[in-house]
């Protein structure tokens, strides 16, 4: 392992190399953009020739991400929150087919409206359309969780929603990475047109089973190694439920911790 200054975004996108992607499909949106950039500047993926592309809108993006899912490469998506509106159709469309290759799509939050017209929290998409959401608290989180994400994509067949805030990707910290990165993953590219295709008979069926899956879901969370419990030294302690970024700011303030229970939560549902 060896240690970079990173942005979150550079993190994220890092991390992604180093997770085997074949290709980032994008559109431009303050503060998701330099996950993107950065992805195209770096020697790894030019070596590569990983497939960077800046798309018509978030929608497309989405689609063709998906499509090289469904043929077994791992492929990443990168928005800001308002460009979630505009992918919504594509993103929970993508929850019911599933996917092959692991799909992780990432969105840029803007609490208070550094650059943005409105604030909207992209977590609650991912509970409306039933898929995982992870949550860095740490820029070190972002990079982790990359490789985490698409192998827990893969395994249950469904995209991963990440959601990032401003402070998080605007701001730099010092990242272990891997000393080498994981090759490009491509898992074999199945005919599914029963899985792919949504026709009402398909959609019916493939909506069921991602109704059913939600227990489970619950229980990956429980168990996801960014679940933590800090317990209080106190005898009658404070409870605090932490998340993302907050995270952060209940550690900066809590000083020695003794009067608090907390639990840090970065996995939804």
């Amino acid at each position: 392992m060896k240690k970079r200054l990173l942005l979150g975004d550079e993190a994220i996108a890092l991390g992604a190399i180093h997770a085997g992607i074949r290709g980032v499909y994008a559109y431009p949106g303050t503060p998701s953009t330099e996950i993107t950039e950065y992805i195209q500047r770096h020697p790894l993926a030019r070596e590569r020739h990983l497939h960077t592309s800046w798309c018509t809108n978030e929608k497309t993006a989405v689609e063709a991400a998906l499509g090289m899912s469904y043929a077994g490469a791992r492929s990443l998506v990168c928005m800001k929150h308002v460009g979630l509106n505009v992918a919504a159709d594509a993103f929970v469309n993508s929850a019911i087919t599933g996917v092959n290759g692991g799909m992780v799509v990432v969105v840029a939050d803007d609490p208070s409206m550094h650059s943005s017209q409105n604030e909207q929290d992209s977590r609650f998409y991912g509970k409306f359309a039933l898929v995982v959401t992870l949550e860095p608290s740490t820029q070190q989180e972002a990079y982790d969780m990359m490789s985490y994400g698409y192998e827990l994509s893969e395994r249950e067949r469904l995209p991963v929603l990440m959601r990032v805030v401003m402070r998080l990707a605007h701001s730099s910290a010092a990242v272990e990475v891997k000393d080498e990165a994981e090759d490009v993953r491509v898992l074999p590219c199945v005919k599914n047109p029963a899985g792919w295709v949504l026709l009402p008979a398909h959609s019916r069926r493939k909506y069921a089973a991602l109704v059913e899956c939600q227990a489970h879901l619950e229980q990956l969370a429980s168990c996801s190694p960014y679940t933590r419990y800090e317990p209080a030294r106190s005898s009658r302690p404070v409870g605090i439920l932490a998340c993302g970024i907050g995270y952060n700011y209940v550690s900066d303030a809590k000083g020695d911790g003794g009067a608090y229970n907390i639990l840090k939560v970065s996995q939804y549902p």
